[in-house]
């Protein structure tokens, strides 16, 4: 089984901000899966279900991500290396997206939470969300919706991700890594 967990935060208010953007990967994955919703107010997060694989959005906000994603990982018995948190990543320009297993959490408030609880062994999908001029505005960054131009290109984005993570399904990281990695937006423009 395994278990694909997007972080955001719950609420509409949050709904098309940059911090979002795992949130909508996960939507993606469970249309294209058909995945059935199976939530219990125990795992604190909306859960999905398709035959062998879990969608999980945390809805304990961001900085309590790992409260959602343990009582899940239990429950289905799910292994460390199957679970594939999807987050946004300021380091990285918008639209580029890596992958990597373990590494730090760059400050990222979700990847704390998860780490201090699981480890850091899962798989990262990071997708760059660009950063602020300054380091102050980070959490106002982060918690602002994408710029008109970013949303023109978001469907692309979220689609492009969306196929990566299927495709972690089936084949190694190093494949994936080498099929899906990005720099920029504009690799995916057409």
């Amino acid at each position: 089984m395994t278990l694909f967990v997007g972080l955001g935060n719950p609420g509409s208010q949050y709904e098309e901000t940059r911090h979002n953007i795992g949130f909508k990967v996960i939507n993606k994955l469970v249309d294209d899966f058909g995945a059935r919703d199976i939530s219990k107010n125990t795992f604190q997060g909306t859960l999905f279900r398709s035959t062998n694989s879990l969608f999980l959005k945390p809805t304990t906000y961001m900085n309590l991500s790992g409260k959602s994603v343990l009582p899940v990982k239990q429950f289905f018995k799910v292994e460390l290396e199957d679970i594939i948190v999807i987050h946004d990543d300021i380091d990285l320009p918008f639209g580029a997206v890596r992958f990597k297993r373990g590494g730090g959490h760059g400050g990222h408030n979700g990847l704390k939470s998860i780490d201090a609880i699981l480890t850091k062994e899962y798989i990262r999908v990071r997708v760059g969300v660009g950063k602020p001029e300054h380091k102050s505005q980070v959490a106002d960054y982060v918690l602002h919706n994408f710029s008109e131009e970013e949303k023109k290109l978001l469907d692309i984005l979220v689609n492009h991700v969306s196929k990566a993570c299927k495709a972690l399904l089936d084949k190694t990281l190093t494949e994936v890594k080498s099929h899906y990695s990005l720099k920029s937006i504009e690799g995916l423009e057409k």
